[in-house]
């Protein structure tokens, strides 16, 4: 061990003997200021400093700033723990790319001529210039990005609703360019419906395309024309059945103006203020009904013309008119106790055309006769010819509500026989109950009034009619279980004056024949009336402002002219089931008849003229 012992204080006397060894070229000790342009910020002059940019006062500024770096002791492993290497470590700093950087790829970078690799082996490195650094974009917080403007004119115009505009979109572009902005890039052609698209459709396509009592619910099969995947401008949601709304409430000022004027109901002590409140609502509610459906009628013109094709909301254009029929019949005393002759034939003109064109339709025996498009909204067209006999009777005219009394209950009967029936041609009649059933009552109950102004009594005539409707209304209402299950719909308002028509009826006739059974009745009938008018109000403010769906996508006035195209075996399977159809109902006819009966059932003569 002693031999050992003494080779190592050799080794260590040797060692403190001898000199430090030279530091290797990585860790040598360079002051930065030796070379020009090693990681300064002194600014060398080349040869784009004669331009001059927008951020060259902020670039000074940062250049004639000294970084002070700390000085980092850097141990080395072979020499003492007292001795240290003292260096000033460069910073670099990452600017973007832009044109105030080009100055800084003209300084000088200065690499080490020998670079130790993980094996110790020295490595010369070429005196290159550094590739420039790529800047990615990283995810930014919305409520921390910065707001850009946004230029109009980069925006795009959709261009899927021209077809249904009135100058499908060349006015608005003609305005745009008189205002002086420039225009908005547009969708594609291919996006624009064709012209071909928009023809007048067949009272068949809407059969085929629509279901349910009103034509309103796409069937499966179908595509429409207009985008259904997002919103569609108001003024196109906005049904003409809209102004069922007016029918209810200007009837209902009807109702408590006659509740506070007649004999038979003057204990309840009702006073004219509320048919005063109600009336002014009913014309507010008119007049804004009247401007949306006029600027449809203006900007969307071939919305309004696909509802007036359609078999069910045709009917509805007498609306607008009956409802000003109501405002003239539900006047409040205070304003006015007679009103000039004239306004009834301004009001009636514009009927009676329509009545020519829907009247003449049914009688044409075309695609829109009565038997194939009749519906229970059909009384819309005849209850009016009824309220404009009552106006102008109460009005002081005789031959003229005489002439449209006359029409009404002509075409009143075709319409109730045809309707009773269930003509094996009508396919719009629902076989489920539905509130569109309710306006049975309507045209009865509003011409027994009409009758009795004429006559200037309630007479056995009014009283007939009176009574046809008395009986509708209590066949409806015992039934009321079978309403359940309906969806809200817009139209429901216009199926609520004929409940206030018939309480109204009844208050004329208790009038007449006064008694406890018919003071009660009219009291009943108007407090359902009212009850109902104020259920369908809160149903429709909610629809409005709390469910947001009072006015969905009308897809009925959307539907395409083209049938959808159904594979070869569909035809069959179609005909198939239908021959056997034919087959049960042939058998069960005869079920309660007797064995003959039967058996001529079974013997029905095959497509091959053969018998069983």
């Amino acid at each position: 061990m002693e031999p050992n012992n003494n080779n190592n204080k050799n080794v260590v006397e040797e060692f403190t003997d001898q000199k430090s060894p030279e530091t290797p070229s990585l860790i040598k000790y360079i002051s930065s200021n030796q070379v020009s342009g090693f990681d300064n910020t002194t600014y060398k002059p080349s040869r784009l400093s004669n331009v001059q940019y927008p951020q060259q006062e902020h670039l000074n500024y940062l250049q004639s700033k000294e970084i002070e770096i700390p000085i980092v002791e850097i141990p080395s492993p072979e020499l003492e723990p007292n001795q240290t290497h003292k260096r000033i470590h460069s910073v670099s700093i990452s600017m973007p790319p832009s044109p105030i950087q080009a100055h800084v790829n003209s300084t000088k970078k200065v690499l080490f001529d020998e670079v130790t690799d993980s094996n110790g082996a020295a490595k010369s490195a070429s005196c290159e210039l550094p590739k420039p650094a790529k800047f990615h974009s990283q995810p930014m917080d919305i409520k921390t990005a910065p707001m850009l403007p946004v230029n109009p004119s980069a925006r795009t115009i959709d261009r899927r609703f021209d077809s249904f505009k009135t100058w499908s979109g060349k006015l608005e572009r003609q305005i745009t360019n008189l205002r002086g902005k420039p225009q908005r890039e547009s969708q594609p052609d291919d996006v624009v419906l064709k012209s071909s698209e928009i023809d007048n459709l067949p009272v068949d396509r809407y059969f085929d395309a629509l279901e349910g009592p009103e034509l309103e619910t796409l069937r499966a099969s179908e595509e429409i024309l207009l985008p259904d995947d997002k919103r569609w401008p108001f003024l196109l949601r906005f049904p003409i059945s809209s102004f069922g709304i007016c029918l209810g409430v200007t009837s209902q000022a009807i109702l408590w103006k006659t509740l506070a004027s007649s004999s038979s109901t003057k204990f309840l002590h009702i006073s004219l203020m509320i048919n005063l409140i109600l009336w002014c609502i009913s014309v507010s509610l008119v007049i804004l009904v009247f401007f949306f459906y006029s600027l449809k009628c203006l900007l969307y013109f071939e919305a309004v013309r696909r509802e007036y094709y359609h078999p069910i909301r045709v009917n509805f254009f007498f609306a607008p008119w009956i409802s000003l029929l109501f405002l003239a019949i539900g006047v409040p005393p205070s304003l006015t106790k007679y009103l000039h002759p004239a306004l009834w034939y301004i009001l009636m003109t514009p009927f009676f055309c329509l009545e020519l064109k829907i009247y003449g339709q049914w009688m044409s025996g075309g695609q829109r006769r009565l038997s194939k498009v009749a519906n229970p909204s059909n009384h819309l067209s005849v209850v009016g010819n009824f309220v404009g006999a009552l106006l102008g009777a109460s009005m002081g005219l005789v031959e003229g509500p005489i002439f449209f009394f006359a029409i009404g209950m002509a075409h009143y009967m075709v319409l109730f026989v045809t309707l009773y029936q269930r003509l094996p041609t009508n396919e719009t009649l629902p076989k489920e109950l539905h509130p569109v059933f309710f306006l049975f009552v309507a045209a009865p109950s509003v011409a027994s009034m009409a009758w009795a102004k004429l006559q200037g009594s309630f007479d056995y005539g009014s009283r007939i009619a009176y009574f046809i409707a008395l009986f509708l209304y209590f066949s409806l209402a015992v039934r009321v279980n079978f309403f359940r299950g309906f969806k809200f719909s817009l139209a429901w308002w216009a199926y609520t004056f004929p409940m206030t028509g018939a309480a109204i009826a009844t208050i004329k006739y208790s009038n007449e024949v006064t008694n406890v059974v018919t003071q009660s009745l009219a009291v009943i009938l108007s407090l359902a009336s009212t009850l109902t008018v104020s259920a369908l109000l809160v149903s429709t403010i909610l629809h409005a402002f709390v469910f947001r769906d009072l006015f969905p996508n009308d897809l009925a006035i959307a539907i395409s002219d083209r049938k959808p195209k159904h594979k070869k075996w569909f035809p069959l399977i179609k005909n198939l089931s239908s021959d056997y159809s034919k087959d049960i109902d042939n058998f069960l006819k005869f079920t309660d008849s007797e064995a003959k009966d039967l058996e001529a059932s079974e013997n029905v003569q095959r497509s091959d003229g053969e018998q069983p």
